[in-house]
């Protein structure tokens, strides 16, 4: 167990603090929904692993669980993009920035369309 001052200690209560203070309005259905149209990770494309949710704007600088600021990641892109803005780590880890948005886009329009369908049937 960690010490109530230790580093971790501190930074987990401050996550904690973060994320009290902003409404997550991510349903199930909708991450569903996200990881169905992904395919797999949305920065490196595997998919033999579980995904986890990765905010594009990071908790930290102010982004939250939403439709629009959530894809699925697997775990070490994740770790990798840790609280960085995702077109400079993209960028950095020389994957391909634009395919990323253009893909990114194109999704968002298919998850949002295929959820107000779902909602009128």
């Amino acid at each position: 167990m960690a010490s109530p001052h230790s580093r971790r200690a501190r930074a987990t209560r401050r996550r904690k603090r973060r994320m009290a203070a902003v409404t997550h309005d991510l349903s199930t259905a909708e991450w569903a929904a996200l990881q169905a149209a992904w395919g797999g990770c949305a920065y490196c494309g595997v998919t033999c692993t579980p995904l986890q949710k990765d905010c594009v704007l990071a908790i930290s600088r102010g982004g939250r669980y939403t439709l629009l600021n959530v894809v699925p990641a697997c775990r070490s892109c994740n770790a990798s993009k840790c609280n960085d803005e995702v077109t400079g780590w993209l960028r950095r880890k020389r994957l391909d920035e634009r395919a990323f948005l253009v893909r990114f886009a194109e999704v968002h329009a298919e998850v949002q369309a295929g959820l107000r369908a779902s909602s009128f049937a």
